[in-house]
């Protein structure tokens, strides 16, 4: 056998548009579960927005979560079940808009979960409106001109906010527009999962990711532009490693 479906990943389609990078993420996340040996014993919190049906393509347990309330959900499986292992999957509207209170907090407390940060510059599920995320200049339906920073503000850059607090173990940033990114990416996925089980509290990866549908562009042109355009208003590497 050359290549086969992690047993971590549910054999069944999944629901995002062609080109969606969402399905190489989960792809990762459940390789790194078979890695780690640790699917059994793990809990993900799956988020509102597009990927708010996580919980049917992963083995290991899932719950759903309110709208941006992953990490504090994940805080109260974490401290009644200290011995699992719980991560969110979260893309930016969740976690750095309506979620930005929960985020900020878990990682300052140092909670002992595990964050994987879907980064798109939009807001995918609710059709295409500018997100936290959306770049100076990019156009949306909430910014049909391009984004003005006079006007909508400057874009939050997560990994940069969340390692100047003393709590967090392992910030990282990394993206899925080419072979060699997404190797990089397994690996802080796979890092930020072994922080967890080695108790060194709260770990964030954030994945540049495309959306061709709402960005109106093919596959192959949405991953051009996050390598473009994403990567160097977002730089790649990590952030805080302790």
């Amino acid at each position: 056998m050359i290549y086969e479906r992690p047993r971590s990943l549910c054999d069944v389609p999944m629901h995002y548009c062609p080109g969606c990078t969402h399905g190489i993420a989960h792809k990762i996340i459940a390789r790194v579960l078979d890695d780690l040996d640790i699917c059994s014993k793990t809990v993900g919190i799956a988020p509102v927005g597009c990927a708010v049906f996580a919980y049917d393509y992963w083995e290991c347990d899932m719950q759903e979560a309110a709208h941006g309330r992953a990490p504090a959900v994940a805080t109260g499986i974490k401290r009644v079940l200290p011995e699992n292992i719980v991560f969110t999957y979260q893309g930016d509207g969740d976690l750095a808009a309506i979620g930005t209170a929960e985020t900020v907090h878990a990682a300052a407390r140092g909670e002992n979960i595990t964050i994987i940060f879907i980064n798109n510059a939009i807001y995918g599920m609710t059709g295409g409106q500018m997100a936290p995320t959306s770049l100076p200049g990019q156009v949306t339906q909430t910014s049909p001109y391009g984004r003005d920073p006079k006007v909508q503000g400057n874009p939050v850059r997560m990994c940069e906010l969340l390692s100047t607090l003393d709590g967090p173990s392992y910030i990282a940033r990394v993206a899925l527009d080419s072979i060699p990114h997404i190797k990089e990416a397994e690996k802080a996925v796979k890092k930020a999962f072994q922080n967890q089980i080695d108790k060194k509290g709260f770990s964030l990866v954030e994945i540049l990711s495309t959306c061709p549908t709402n960005w109106g562009m093919t596959p192959a042109d949405a991953m051009k532009w996050v390598s473009e355009n994403m990567v160097p208003y977002y730089p790649l590497g990590v952030y805080k490693d302790l």
